[in-house]
């Protein structure tokens, strides 16, 4: 499960955003070849972010398609699939960019009133984005 490599690294990306500061929610971008299985990345990022600043943070991933251009025909497109054929002429002869990016985009802090041992129950940062 090569999630769990991809969740560390966000982990990592999470904890420099954050600063110390509990965080609630991460949104990714995964591109389509690095053929990243949601529940997978779901399950990874729950277990690498136990005991650290994002314990319990929700992950939302957008899958990004890659670029598919058939050298038999020279039609483009668009595709999830990595393993895509020419959708105009059906050839096996096409050539893939992009789709292999990991991004984070942006992060949840969450408020100080929701932070376990806060009981001063005060707003903090309503919500923040990084």
């Amino acid at each position: 499960m090569h999630e769990i490599g991809l969740a560390e690294a966000i982990l990592e990306a999470v904890e420099k955003r954050a600063a110390g500061r509990p965080v609630r929610r991460a949104k990714i971008r995964a591109g389509a070849l690095l053929r990243v299985v949601e529940p997978s990345m779901d399950l990874a990022f729950q277990m690498v972010t136990e005991g650290t600043i994002a314990e319990g943070a929700a992950i939302d991933m957008v899958v990004t398609p890659a670029r598919l251009s058939c050298r038999s025909c020279g039609h483009e497109a668009g595709t999830l699939d990595p393993l895509a054929v020419c959708p105009a002429c059906g050839d096996g002869d096409v050539q893939m960019t992009g789709g292999d990016e990991l991004v984070l985009e942006s992060i949840e802090i969450a408020e100080a009133r929701d932070v376990p041992g806060n009981t001063r129950g005060d707003r903090g940062d309503s919500f923040r984005s990084t």
